[in-house]
């Protein structure tokens, strides 16, 4: 008998370390694809401006993944050196904390949550297993020690003084460095207590959307059960964030959400990730009354690169939202958010963003209209909503 139960306690064990080690690469492999389409042929005029764009991709969520993000992945859409090959300066990672079950663009509770089986699959640390916060708090540090970890070729940003010292620091050293500032995806990580926006802010969050896929206790989700507007909760966290200098993210927010944080804005909102309903009617995706409201603020319409966002996934539907959005507010306004390693298929990995820029060219659009969307924009939104909002005198 002792020897059958040595046995089996062998074969749990084996069992125990295949699924640890096997599980999270399995499971981001079914999630995180890349369609494998044709790409576009890509003039010698697309490669040569590449090269001098000065690139901004809003929202990414890989550092919900267990890989190295110093190391080329065999899987998922980014790390550091396809950040390099893609010239990108500045990726916003965003924390993903909790994910429904069966989660679907429609209707969606807040009761069941995926992340946790895979932060236990992961085998994170055990204080991210039951708090979301302490998720965020460790996709912070995983960033921070990549960054350490990266001999200066990844840089944390939090300020715009970090922001105008990478800048500098692309236009002297090679390869150029990639700077690297985090956001969050739904603040249900502050567990209910708005204080906790002051840990996301000292772990160096800087941007955040109110919802994600459910309701919370801040608004409703476009993805919810009641997609109702900004709760009095939701409001004060909305002043809390403008006055400390964090960026305000409608993306997945209810139009109910959206209609009350563009009343209230006082900085630049933007949209990190999504399309645009002109093009895409998804939805999730912008309608032409909240792209002008967004363009009110000075903030930015950031477009994805999957097919919910653009109903494909092909460079040119990547080209055609960022032209609706052009043409009807605007350059200054348009802005990329490819929503990598976000559960996303997407026709090509962040090494190959010189698809985007040969879509615009293609698409009409000016050498410095495709400076101004592929970056630009997003830079001077970053400066503005980054400084901490001066108290009123007394």
């Amino acid at each position: 008998m002792r020897r059958w139960l040595m046995a089996i306690l062998a074969l749990l064990l084996v069992a125990a370390a295949a699924f640890f080690l096997l599980a999270p690469g399995m499971i981001e492999r079914g999630t995180n694809k890349i369609d494998g389409k044709p790409l576009l042929a890509v003039s010698d005029h697309a490669r040569a401006l590449h090269k001098t764009l000065t690139i901004v991709d809003l929202h990414s969520d890989s550092l919900l993944w267990s890989r190295n993000f110093l190391d080329r992945g065999t899987r998922g859409h980014m790390d550091l050196p396809r950040l390099e090959d893609g010239n990108v300066a500045l990726q916003i990672l965003s924390s993903t904390t909790k994910s429904p079950k069966g989660q679907n663009y429609d209707a969606n509770s807040g009761d069941t949550d995926n992340i946790t089986m895979l932060a236990i699959a992961q085998l994170q640390p055990v204080r991210t297993w039951n708090s979301l916060l302490e998720r965020s708090l460790w996709h912070a540090e995983k960033l921070h020690r990549a960054a350490a970890a990266s001999a200066g070729k990844l840089i944390a940003v939090a300020t715009p003084a970090e922001l105008d010292a990478l800048l500098a620091a692309r236009q002297v050293k090679t390869p150029p460095p990639v700077g690297a500032m985090m956001s969050v995806e739904g603040l249900h990580n502050l567990e209910g207590n708005i204080d906790n926006l002051d840990k996301l802010y000292a772990a160096g969050i800087r941007m955040a959307g109110i919802t994600h896929f459910f309701d919370n206790e801040f608004a409703g989700s476009m993805h919810g059960l009641k997609k109702g507007g900004l709760t009095p909760l939701g409001r004060e966290v909305v002043r809390r964030m403008e006055a400390k200098g964090m960026i305000v993210d409608v993306a997945h927010c209810s139009h109910a959400c959206v209609a009350d944080i563009l009343k209230m804005a006082r900085r630049p909102v933007v949209s990190s990730h999504g399309g645009v309903q002109a093009t895409c009617k998804v939805n999730r995706n912008l309608t032409d009354d909240e792209i002008r409201g967004v363009a009110a603020t000075g903030g930015v319409v950031g477009i994805g690169y999957w097919d919910a966002a653009v109903c494909d996934t092909s460079p040119a539907s990547v080209a055609r939202a960022m032209k609706h959005v052009r043409d009807l507010v605007g350059i200054p306004y348009v802005a990329l958010g490819s929503d990598y390693d976000g559960a996303t298929t997407v026709r090509f990995d962040t090494s190959k963003l010189v698809q985007v820029t040969e879509a615009l060219i293609e698409a009409g659009f000016t050498d410095d209209e495709i400076r101004a969307a592929m970056g630009g924009n997003a830079i001077r939104v970053l400066r503005a909503g980054l400084v901490p909002l001066t108290p009123p005198a007394p």
